[in-house]
């Protein structure tokens, strides 16, 4: 028998786990109802991704070296790498997703123009999966049904996704992001050359962060808020355009954009023979709101543990099977997603605990740690009296700004 592969929703996560299936020669449908889709998003990748998941040069905006964390009171500290080999990469979402999904289609995987509106659920166990959907290939302003019938599906739709309805895996809590595409003269625009901003404090958000990200001939300028505050979300984007006036001086907004992201994993991720990966899973990280990289490689352990239990496309894989790539998920990355949710309950609580956790920024040990984790997604363990320091440095930037909790 030939396996059958659905994967609905061709970003990051999907056209992964496509590529993945397709090359080991396994059945695969990439479902995609808008292939020129540009996601709001702030589009930072780190260096590992660009390795990992070979991504051509052209794909990178700019390679960004320098970091200016900014605290609500305006104190400035600049964070930088010294090797000049090492960067964050900033993209464009239609760029990095049309690069990565075309890539699956060469390889095999058959993309199909057409949003899934409905799963339906086999009454008997190894009996087909049937995906109902539209068809735009031939009509972009009215969709053809159709239906699909396969043996595996995952589901890479998004926070919204539909799959994670279809097998009730439940809902998590989310945050509204919100972004402005702004293209600046040519002598603001070259402030940003390589370097990106991250600002704190409750007027740009009160449980997260604001930005401003260079991208190829524009900068996105944008925020993010839990959702309980998102009646608030323009208020707080007008918070970040003040604080950034003088720099966004003549600019001129060629986009708005927002989106929900995921606040943490949902209750269940595989169900049958059906998985969710990236923001349908809930891989955003805590305190950093990163998603890219972990969407993708989300979807590629997933993709990578059918192609295993399925013997290359040999037999139906279980749902024990497709838990194996939870499993190991969960024993990679829990830890990360842990600390970060610690680290945001800690510093993104108040301004004085914002402008502690600026200070501890100013620390070479603390930035040398963080773009390493941030670059190559490994922790490794510091020198145990540099890890003494940080603590200390920590505390004591805490007590200092009358931050700390009883």
């Amino acid at each position: 028998m030939v396996l059958r592969v659905a994967v609905v929703g061709s970003g990051p996560a999907g056209s992964s786990a496509a590529e993945t299936l397709a090359k080991a020669g396994i059945e695969t449908y990439l479902f995609e109802r808008k292939l020129d889709n540009a996601k709001p998003c702030g589009g930072a990748i780190p260096l590992c991704m660009v390795s990992e998941f070979e991504l051509p040069p052209e794909i990178i905006d700019r390679q960004v070296r320098k970091m200016k964390m900014i605290s609500p009171s305006n104190i400035e500290v600049d964070l930088g790498l010294d090797n000049q080999d090492e960067y964050i990469g900033m993209c464009r979402r239609e760029v990095l997703d049309g690069f990565m999904r075309n890539r699956a289609a060469k390889l095999g995987a058959k993309l199909i123009n057409g949003i899934v509106f409905e799963l339906e659920i086999p009454k008997v166990d190894k009996d087909p999966y049937v995906v109902h959907y539209a068809d735009y290939s031939n009509d972009q302003s009215k969709g053809e049904m159709k239906t699909l019938s396969v043996d595996v599906v995952i589901g890479a739709d998004g926070a919204n996704s539909r799959i994670a309805k279809a097998i009730d895996a439940g809902d998590y809590n989310y945050a509204i992001a919100f972004q402005e595409r702004i293209r600046l003269p040519d002598d603001k625009m070259a402030y940003y050359d390589d370097l990106a901003e991250m600002y704190v404090g409750k007027d740009v958000s009160p449980d997260f962060y604001a930005w401003i990200f260079p991208k190829y001939d524009h900068v996105a300028v944008g925020t993010g808020t839990m959702k309980v505050n998102k009646s608030r979300i323009k208020e707080l984007q007008a918070g970040i355009r003040q604080r950034a006036a003088s720099k966004l001086e003549g600019g001129q907004i060629i986009k708005v954009e927002a989106h929900p992201i995921p606040e943490h994993p949902r209750p269940r991720r595989v169900v049958g023979r059906v998985a969710l990966v990236g923001d349908a899973a809930g891989t955003v990280t805590k305190s950093s709101g990163e998603g890219i990289y972990f969407a993708a490689k989300s979807a590629r352990m997933c993709a990578e543990a059918i192609v295993e239990t399925s013997n290359n496309g040999q037999r139906i894989p279980t749902e024990a099977d497709l838990k194996i790539y939870l499993q190991r998920w969960d024993k990679r990355y829990g830890m990360t997603y842990l600390v970060l949710d610690l680290l945001q309950r800690v510093f993104y609580r108040s301004d004085a605990s914002r402008e502690a956790f600026v200070e501890m920024c100013a620390d070479k040990d603390v930035q040398k740690m963080t773009f390493d984790s941030y670059l190559y997604k490994t922790v490794v363990p510091a020198n145990p009296l540099i890890q003494m320091k940080i603590t200390a440095k920590t505390i004591g930037s805490l007590l200092r700004g009358h931050a700390l909790a009883p």
